[in-house]
């Protein structure tokens, strides 16, 4: 942990520098690569929507010695229409899910899951699902996300500036995609939990952004007026300075919904837990990726076509650029600044 910290402070000097933004075509290809598999596997696969969004029946039995063979075997002959989906669900948890279903075949699917299981028809889990409600249910979550969407857009461009905006919504959508593509490869139930998972990711991945932005702003304030470096620079110098703050915060965040996936959904056999923790976890190890690889690269490049950069870039080109070091205190001199984040040195008495 001694030797992370001590390359944040160099990453903060500019002693130590990635150069991520001019790389930007890398990690462009990367996630392009990513975007590509994620529209094949939903596609080819797609989603698994689960019967709160297309409706449905769902019967879940707490017997330890239940089998997906013996709960098949049991509704087999009552003439359900359509597909039936039979899942083991930790330990001692079976589940049966069906299509719509009427009162009369619901009461001989429990029935029969009562019968080959020994239990109660209390100790079985029914849920029912009308297609309609599953409907309103799919309408609201996408109203809610464009609301999002929306909002956020437009707090950014008032925060900040319109570009920063946009490169935010470009580095959420490419959270999104490649979070749905994975959800969709993996083939997990989209449930409501689902739904606010990808909801807090992407209130995650904007956070991790702005944290970035802020630093890019406070480097590139006056950045065409000192000439020394073009906006890419003084970008990627923003992005190196708060490289090991967002590994940290990743970090940490991933730990517990690491803990909740593998030990509450995998051990336990918490079903809602699983639809929450998967979405929270991919989307949160890819909207760290997004914050530093996608948005600042993307940000620089849209910046870089303005004609007050591109003079800059010619500029600073003629004058020979100068070194990260350099570079560095040029934009804690010109922007008052320091690291903040060092201790002070105390000489020897």
């Amino acid at each position: 942990m001694a030797k992370f910290s001590g390359l944040g402070g160099r990453l903060y000097s500019g002693e130590t520098s990635f150069n991520i933004v001019e790389k930007r075509k890398r990690w462009y290809t990367i996630s392009a690569l990513f975007i590509l598999a994620s529209i094949a596997a939903l596609v080819i696969q797609g989603l698994h929507l689960g019967i709160e969004f297309k409706g449905g029946a769902s019967y879940t039995v707490n017997q330890p010695t239940a089998t997906i063979v013996q709960a098949r075997a049991a509704v087999q002959g009552i003439g359900i229409p359509g597909e039936v989906i039979v899942q083991k669900i930790g330990t001692s948890k079976v589940r049966v899910q069906t299509g719509a279903v009427t009162p009369a075949q619901s009461q001989a699917i429990e029935t029969a899951l009562t019968t080959a299981f020994g239990v109660t028809a209390e100790s079985i889990d029914t849920q029912l699902v009308g297609p309609s409600w599953g409907k309103e249910i799919t309408r609201k979550a996408l109203y809610g996300l464009f609301a999002f969407l929306l909002a956020v857009m437009l707090f950014l461009a008032m925060a900040f500036e319109p570009k920063m905006a946009i490169a935010a919504i470009v580095a959420v959508v490419h959270d999104v995609l490649i979070t749905v593509g994975i959800y969709a490869l993996v083939g997990f139930d989209v449930t409501p939990a689902t739904v606010i998972g990808f909801l807090t990711i992407l209130g995650y991945s904007l956070y991790d952004t702005v944290v970035v932005f802020d630093k890019v702003r406070e480097n590139t304030k006056s950045v065409a007026a000192n000439s020394k470096m073009t906006y890419s620079q003084a970008a990627n110098l923003a992005v190196n300075q708060t490289l090991v703050r967002s590994a940290n915060t990743s970090l940490i965040a991933l730990l517990p919904v690491a803990s909740i996936l593998f030990v509450g959904a995998g051990l336990l056999g918490a079903g809602t837990l699983k639809d929450l923790s998967l979405a929270l976890f991919i989307g949160l190890a890819v909207g760290t990726y997004s914050s530093v690889f996608i948005a600042p690269p993307f940000l620089a490049q849209l910046r870089e076509k303005e004609p007050a950069m591109q003079a800059l870039a010619k500029r600073v080109a003629a004058r020979g650029g100068t070194a990260p070091v350099a570079q560095a205190q040029e934009v804690r001199a010109s922007t008052g600044s320091g690291p903040r984040n060092q201790p002070k040195r105390k000489g020897r008495k």
